[in-house]
């Protein structure tokens, strides 16, 4: 039987994963491939769902596929193996899956033969990447985090350059290149426009499985708070109490704009909230907060003074 071509894509929360994984399935689609996707979320809902809409989709909800629903991974890709028929499979990790831990599942004995480890692309978020460098701006737990998600990857893509001068992006490559094995691509981006034949060469594993590099860390710290039934809101507003929240990092979901009679999609990071244009085929409304030991107690209150 032939081994299914797999493309991991990792990268911090809102590195710019979920639009790379789009345009690749959207290329592989146009070129005749049946694409099969496993998306990954820390909450119990994906609010970027809707932009797979006709795809072969599945999603591991409420963990991270490297450490916590490790066996909700394992019996999504031997789902993929029973169904229908797939070419290419792409899985996207939470903004902190460790790629090392999805790796040595792909290539346990029980997979190996089934599937063809193809590359592991790594999206750094260079507008915001030296922020979370600074010991007085991040925890030692994301920088090693960020450390792991780049030594692992086989193809970095530094992404959001287009909202950095020459002088951030220089000081970017050159951390990055520190901790990169030799011969490891490194592309620059805007908004993940990368060409596809750079996404979709095979590449060969050049990560150094050490003590330090293949250390698997779950990050227990980082998880998810999330909001529903919410009364149409401000955006600017929003993002100011947004801005408020201690260890907040991202924040994405369904939102009822004051004004409009449908719910659009916001997305929030680098302390910026942003809204889709895309009409979203939903009546409810959902905030997911992403961060380091948020107050779940604190928030909700917070929300429900500011908001209602």
């Amino acid at each position: 039987m032939k081994r299914i071509p797999v493309y991991t894509i990792s990268g911090f929360l809102g590195s710019g994963k979920t639009t790379v994984l789009g345009k690749m399935a959207d290329e592989f689609k146009k070129r005749g491939k049946h694409v099969g996707i496993i998306l990954n979320e820390l909450g119990d809902e994906n609010v970027e769902k809707h932009l797979f809409a006709d795809q072969n989709v599945h999603e591991l909800l409420n963990g991270c596929i490297c450490c916590t629903i490790q066996d909700d991974l394992v019996t999504t890709l031997k789902g993929f193996l029973e169904g229908e028929e797939v070419d290419v499979l792409l899985i996207e990790g939470t903004g902190v899956a460790n790629p090392l831990e999805i790796k040595d599942i792909l290539l346990s004995p029980e997979l190996i033969e089934e599937f063809k480890l193809m590359s592991m692309i790594g999206m750094v978020d260079t507008s915001h990447y030296l922020d979370y460098q600074s010991m007085f701006a991040s925890s030692k737990e994301i920088r090693s985090l960020l450390k792991e998600q780049i030594i692992s990857s086989d193809l970095i893509i530094l992404n959001k350059i287009d909202i950095v001068n020459e002088k951030e992006q220089e000081k970017v490559r050159h951390k990055i290149e520190k901790v990169i094995s030799p011969g490891v691509e490194v592309l620059e981006s805007s908004y993940g426009n990368v060409p596809f034949e750079k996404l979709a060469l095979q590449r060969q594993s050049l990560v150094n499985l050490t003590d330090e590099a293949g250390h698997h860390h779950h990050h227990h710290s980082i998880g998810t708070v999330k909001i529903t039934a919410l009364p149409a809101v401000r955006l600017k507003k929003l993002e100011t109490w947004l801005k408020g929240i201690n260890g907040l990092i991202r924040a994405k979901g369904y939102l009822l704009i004051e004004g409009e009679s449908d719910p659009r999609e916001m997305q929030f990071a680098a302390k910026k909230a942003v809204l889709s244009d895309t009409k979203i085929d939903t009546e409810k409304t959902v905030l997911i907060l992403i961060g380091q030991n948020l107050n779940t107690e604190e928030i909700r209150t917070s929300f429900h003074q500011s908001f209602q």
